[in-house]
């Protein structure tokens, strides 16, 4: 029987509310509350809850495509007050796209003995997908929650979504 993770990816200010840096838009008070619902269902189930923040010094590369966001040190980094992590929760700090690079993720999931993670998130095309590639490539099975995922842009969503499903082998439900 395996064991599950919810991985939560990049739910944080700068992202999420209207005035942050790099608005998804709209679709953040959705996605924030199917996130909530999953969230609980995962404590309940005794998941372990991991969240993926996006993480950027101020002179970052990242900052010659999008504009700066997520700096260390601002509000933008902070995961929003309705989601907000339970003491038994991790939070593992990204610099890139995936949460496995460069970071303590892989290593976390092994020590809890998770082969399942379930992401939720945004965005979809960009973190989501590549988070999602990443934990294929290193054998993990993956499930997507659709409705507890989005982006700047619905076509990107969908092709992400679809380039999960058709090419990865993710579990988009």
């Amino acid at each position: 029987m395996s064991k599950k993770a919810l991985i939560v990816i990049d739910m944080v200010r700068d992202f999420i509310e209207p005035d942050g840096k790099l608005y998804i838009g709209p679709t953040a008070e959705k996605v924030t509350q199917a996130i909530s619902r999953e969230i609980e269902k995962a404590r309940s189930c005794g998941w372990p809850v991991i969240y993926l923040c996006d993480t950027h010094s101020e002179d970052d590369r990242e900052f010659k495509m999008f504009p700066p966001h997520c700096v260390i040190g601002t509000s933008g980094v902070e995961i929003v007050d309705e989601l907000k992590p339970q003491p038994n929760d991790k939070i593992i700090p990204k610099r890139r796209y995936s949460g496995f690079f460069q970071t303590d993720l892989d290593l976390t999931l092994r020590e809890l003995d998770v082969d399942e993670v379930v992401l939720v998130g945004v965005c979809t095309n960009i973190c989501n997908l590549y988070t999602a590639a990443d934990a294929r490539m290193l054998n993990y099975e993956v499930t997507a929650l659709k409705d507890c995922m989005s982006s700047f842009d619905e076509g990107a969503h969908e092709f992400a979504l679809r380039e999960m499903e058709q090419t990865l082998g993710v579990n988009v439900v």
